[in-house]
C-alpha cells in the first residue's frame, strides 16, 4: 500500500491541480485508515474542484463512517446540485439515494 501511496504522491507533485489524483489520494488514505489526510483531500476537492462530481458520494459516505451525518447530508445536497448543473443523471441518482437512506436512518 505504501508503494501506491508514494506513487500517488509523486503524481500529485507532477500534477498538483489534478482532481483525479486528489480523489485517488483521498480514497487511498481512507483505505489505509488515515482519516485526517482522507478528510483533507476530500475537503480540498470540494473547495478547489467543485465540479468533480465523483467526490460527493464518496465524501458523504466517508463522513457517515466518521459519524458526521449532518455534514454528510450537506455534502450529498451539494453534490446533487453539482450533478444537476453538470447534467450527470447517474451521479445525481446515486446521491439522491444516499441522501434518502441517510435521512431514513436519522
Amino acid at each position: 500500500m505504501a508503494d501506491r501511496l508514494n506513487q500517488l504522491l509523486f503524481f500529485l507533485e507532477e500534477n498538483p491541480n489534478s482532481p483525479f489524483i486528489l480523489f485517488a489520494l483521498a480514497k487511498e488514505y481512507e483505505k489505509i485508515g488515515n482519516d485526517a489526510q482522507a478528510g483533507h483531500h476530500f475537503k480540498k476537492l470540494v473547495q478547489e474542484h467543485p465540479s468533480y462530481v465523483g467526490t460527493y458520494y464518496h465524501y458523504g459516505k466517508w463522513l457517515e463512517e466518521m459519524e458526521e451525518p449532518e455534514e454528510a447530508l450537506a455534502i450529498y445536497i451539494q453534490g446533487i446540485q453539482v450533478a444537476t448543473q453538470e447534467k450527470n443523471q447517474h451521479a445525481k441518482s446515486e446521491l439522491m439515494n444516499a441522501k434518502m437512506n441517510l435521512e431514513l436512518e436519522l
